[in-house]
């Protein structure tokens, strides 16, 4: 891909995504094989006035080799000097930008038990600083193209040229394509989804019914005076607006934990932990997944939906037209940053305090209170179709269609 491409997207990151800000320190997560990429970001937030650039490097492949040869005990164990780097971290609250190219088969065939244990006995751990950062800090996950991630999505090329047109969908999906500034373009994508959130909140929906001709047929209660939220969100300890995620579609809310009938059936592939999970369905009964169906990865769907009691209820809902960008591209990504943008979706596991005003000052538990999932994980799923509709219920019984055909009614 050509370098001035790359510099322009790492500016986007930077600047739109993660919005650095003078004297901030940063923390870069990326995959060893992309070095290039990381050195661009480096520099732009350089560029940007950050005090400091760190990065914790990973690799795929390494991780697959602990996991074929290291026991169980080991990998789970969260050591001394990482509890005190999470500390740091929650002291510094440095920027966090994430450098996603990760592989989609990158434990396939690895023993789904060890690899759920493994990811539980970690989080126990470590979720607390995630907690103690949410809302103070500024992020940003940007995806980056791997062999084996293009490989995935182009089988047919070459892997340079499966790289290439990888590339090139990225670009088209975070709106780079246009021949205008991106981050121009950004302002005004994430005032229109804005205004989406706006008219949500003016709603006042107490519950969602999801309907769609594959079976899926569901009901979700909303939390009371919970806010819809899109595109952007803001450092509530200097008031900075960034964007969470690129590309991002979505009008999402927390949704009232306990309150959840009916089936949905996914209708993209699910990437996680390294597993593919496909043409699944997940019913739901007071609030709780009780059962499930995959033609592939049911045994990796179980054991998500088993990893603690938080798992098996739903942490958010998101609102995704078919007329996306990564939609209309007619890709499958297998990753879940581009595919949940691709249409609706909901995530199991963790919800969102920063819906509920006030949330910086409740604990877990008064937020658990107030209706909000806990949860070791926080996992999003495609279940938006081009026949869904979503019809919005008030508390006084009256109704609106919020989306028809797979879009905004």
């Amino acid at each position: 891909m050509n370098k001035e491409f790359l510099k322009r997207y790492a500016h986007l990151i930077v600047r739109t995504g993660a919005n650095v800000q003078p004297g901030q320190k940063v923390l870069l997560r990326v995959q060893a094989d992309q070095a290039e990429m990381a050195a661009l970001v480096v520099e732009e937030c350089y560029r940007a006035g950050a005090k400091y650039v760190s990065i914790d490097w990973s690799w795929d492949t390494i991780d697959r080799l602990h996991y074929q040869y290291a026991d169980t005990e080991v990998l789970g164990e969260v050591l001394p000097w990482e509890v005190a780097k999470g500390e740091q971290q929650v002291k510094d609250l440095p920027v966090r930008i994430f450098l996603c190219s990760d592989d989609p088969d990158a434990l396939n065939g690895m023993d789904a038990e060890k690899v759920s244990t493994v990811h539980q006995m970690r989080a126990k751990v470590l979720r607390k600083f995630r907690y103690q950062m949410d809302g103070r800090h500024q992020w940003c996950i940007a995806g980056v193209p791997c062999v084996n991630w293009a490989k995935k999505v182009f089988p047919d090329c070459s892997d340079e040229e499966a790289v290439e047109q990888l590339w090139k969908a990225i670009f088209k999906c975070c709106y780079m394509d246009t021949g205008r500034d991106a981050v121009e373009v950004w302002d005004e994508h994430t005032a229109k989804t804005q205004s989406k959130s706006a008219w949500l909140n003016a709603q006042n929906f107490v519950k969602l019914h999801y309907k769609s001709s594959n079976g899926t047929d569901f009901t979700v209660g909303l939390i009371p005076g919970a806010r819809w939220d899109g595109a952007g969100d803001t450092n509530h300890t200097n008031g900075v607006f960034f964007t969470p995620n690129l590309p991002t579609e979505e009008v999402f809310t927390t949704p009232m934990k306990g309150q959840a009938e009916g089936t949905l059936v996914s209708t993209k592939p699910l990437s996680w932990n390294g597993q593919i999970i496909d043409q699944f369905s997940i019913t739901y009964q007071n609030g709780k997944a009780v059962s499930c169906k995959a033609k592939m990865g049911e045994e990796v769907l179980e054991q998500m939906l088993h990893m603690d009691e938080g798992a098996s209820m739903l942490g958010e809902v998101a609102l995704v037209p078919k007329e996306s960008p990564i939609n209309q591209s007619g890709l499958l990504f297998y990753n879940t940053l581009f595919d949940e943008n691709a249409c609706c979706h909901m995530a199991a596991g963790m919800g969102f305090g920063e819906v509920i005003d006030g949330y910086l000052d409740m604990t877990r538990e008064e937020l658990g209170e107030k209706g909000v999932n806990d949860s070791l994980i926080h996992v999003d799923y495609m279940v938006g179709s081009d026949d869904l509709e979503i019809t919005g219920f008030r508390a006084d019984g009256s109704s609106e269609k919020i989306f028809v055909n797979g879009t905004w009614a």
